[in-house]
């Protein structure tokens, strides 16, 4: 049973938010998806050369977390075999159902693309390996472990940036749909906006890129080499860029509410002012957002190099990340506090066991490093020194 602290007037059906912490953990895991590939595609589409050293690794990493984005749904639902429905009894006017088809699409274009990546590496350990490792890497190779010639690779070059330029729209719409629903329910005043979708996919390119320095540092480390400072500072300028747009918009979402000064607002400034005091001005405003802000714009306006700049950066990425994780929290758990009523709230009670308790979500939460860990040890994306630093 759950205790019910209620404050107003709610509704005797309201006794607890049904959408728990495993609800606001999957939109965080789909963003670092959409995150870790813009970083990829920014040096296949784009040209960003100075990206080349984390390229391979944010591929990996996308389809680490991309292998688990849907198992804190799964967790969630009660029968969640059923989830297969969506396949078997596709209904394409829901938006819901519509994930698993933009999830699976974007899942082939991921796996082809990193499988065109490792293709002349994959081949290599073929013909290098003996036993059970040669047959793996056989198969990985579809059976083709003829050195591809260079009409070949100048094939596999332009289906790369080819799939990583449609993957862009198809991670961003990933991670936007979610924003998509719920700026959709009109009767929840804190949910329902147009912003909604676009600060979802803002907010995970900074949660993806900042999770890629992270990473990309930890692995400088397992390797024993100095991280590429031209690599790492341009990431700290695109990842600040994000932040900047991503900043402005969450600010004129809220200022826009606050100036309409409808009758919405007067409960939502209850909420903000109250329940959600310590998440939402405390950790998603100034400390994940204004800190990173001032440390990220002095690592890019006054140029630093070496040591400082390297955890300044880190520094910033850490706090990026609670921020976001913040503001998925703000606003899944958050907007079921307030009262259909618009005249109380809710409590949410925070399991530490059970099935859709924190012990639950940090678990989930550390499955996708584990696969990171796997793919780099079957395919190094490091397989040199100089690769890591270029």
């Amino acid at each position: 049973m759950h205790e019910i602290i209620s404050a107003g007037y709610i509704y005797p059906n309201e006794l607890h938010p049904h959408w728990s912490i495993l609800i606001a953990l999957y939109p965080y895991i789909t963003g670092l998806v959409a995150g870790a590939f813009t970083v990829s595609s920014l040096y296949h589409v784009f040209g960003m050369k100075e990206l080349k050293p984390v390229a391979r690794l944010s591929l990996f990493c996308a389809l680490g977390f991309a292998l688990f984005a849907t198992t804190p749904l799964l967790f969630h639902l009660s029968r969640p075999e059923r989830a297969l429905n969506i396949m078997f009894t596709p209904n394409l006017t829901s938006a819901m159902a519509g994930f698993g088809f933009i999830y699976n699409i974007y899942l082939v274009i991921l796996c082809l693309e990193i499988w065109l990546i490792y293709r002349p590496q994959i081949i290599r350990y073929a013909n290098q390996s003996k036993g059970i490792k040669k047959l793996f890497y056989w198969v990985l190779a579809l059976g083709v472990i003829n050195e591809p010639s260079e009409r070949a690779k100048r094939i596999d070059k332009k289906v790369i940036i080819f799939l990583a330029a449609i993957g862009i729209p198809v991670a961003c719409v990933l991670t936007g749909y979610v924003g998509f629903i719920f700026g959709s329910v009109v009767a929840n005043p804190w949910w329902s906006t147009p912003l909604m979708p676009f600060i979802f996919i803002l907010s995970a390119m900074i949660s993806g890129i900042a999770m890629m320095i992270i990473l990309y540092c930890i692995a400088m480390k397992i390797i024993g080499v100095p991280a590429c400072l031209v690599c790492f500072k341009r990431m700290a300028a695109i990842l600040w860029a994000f932040l900047i747009v991503g900043a402005t918009l969450e600010l004129m979402e809220i200022i826009h509410i606050a100036y309409e000064d409808a009758e919405a607002w007067e409960v939502i400034s209850q909420l903000l002012s109250q329940k959600l005091f310590f998440s939402y001005y405390i950790l998603q405003l100034f400390i994940g957002m204004l800190i990173p802000f001032i440390l990220l714009g002095i690592v890019v306006i006054f140029n630093l190099k070496g040591k400082l700049m390297n955890w300044l950066t880190i520094i910033s990425s850490v706090l990026l990340l609670v921020q976001v994780a913040a503001m998925r929290w703000n606003v899944v758990i958050g907007g079921q506090l307030l009262s259909k009523s618009l005249r109380g709230f809710t409590d949410y009670h925070l399991e530490i066991f059970g099935r859709e308790g924190l012990l639950v979500a940090i678990i989930i939460f550390c499955l996708p490093f584990a696969a990171i860990a796997v793919f780099c040890k079957i395919l190094p994306p490091f397989e040199k020194a100089e690769d890591a630093i270029d």
